[in-house]
């Protein structure tokens, strides 16, 4: 069975972007890069909010036309291109980019169907609002949270209105040269 793994850049107070969306904060260096580029190696697909979608929907298919991407870019770009993609988003009508499964409604039923499926795991990246409904159902198996070294005082926080206590277990913390701390935990589930 696949897990879902929330991927995250957070504020030390807990934000994932400033008020407007903002992501200027976040100390992203070629060893953050190293560090994300591990993660997306065990991504089976992407899973993303409407909001996380549209933006990678309209910038990463033109890095594929840019003359000059840097390597890394144009190795991301082809890999997210191909890569299986699924949205949650209950206002969009249709999805047009290549790959991408749009799911309206039932969220907890269609998470747990594509748990079920073959593959590498289902990575939520960014999407504060989508993880924040898969914390309320207690749907999030591991977290991969990348702490910076900010506090940005307001914004979009990642554990909005949490209700639903989620013990976990540390797997592993790497503090990198920027002062980022790269976290890993696993939800503790109780085993029958």
């Amino acid at each position: 069975m696949r897990n879902v793994v929330l991927f995250m850049h957070i504020s030390l107070d807990g934000f994932a972007a400033g008020p407007n969306g903002e992501l200027d904060w976040i100390t992203y260096d070629e060893e953050l890069e190293k560090y994300a580029e591990g993660i997306v190696s065990t991504v089976g697909s992407p899973l993303y909010g409407r909001v996380t979608y549209q933006m990678m929907e309209s910038y990463w298919p033109t890095v594929l036309d840019n003359p000059s991407p840097s390597k890394h870019a144009l190795e991301h770009a082809q890999w997210i291109q191909e890569v299986p993609k699924v949205v949650f988003s209950k206002t969009l009508e249709t999805v047009e980019w290549q790959n991408t499964t749009l799911i309206k409604d039932n969220l907890a039923e269609e998470i747990t169907k594509l748990k079920q499926q073959p593959g590498k795991d289902l990575v939520i990246f960014g999407s504060p609002g989508l993880a924040q409904s898969l914390i309320a159902l207690d749907l999030i198996d591991a977290y991969r949270l990348t702490l910076n070294p900010v506090i940005l005082g307001q914004g979009i926080p990642l554990f909005k209105d949490a209700e639903v206590r989620s013990d976990l277990t540390l797997v592993d913390a790497k503090t990198l040269a920027s002062g980022v701390v790269a976290l890993h935990y696993k939800t503790k589930r109780d085993q029958p």
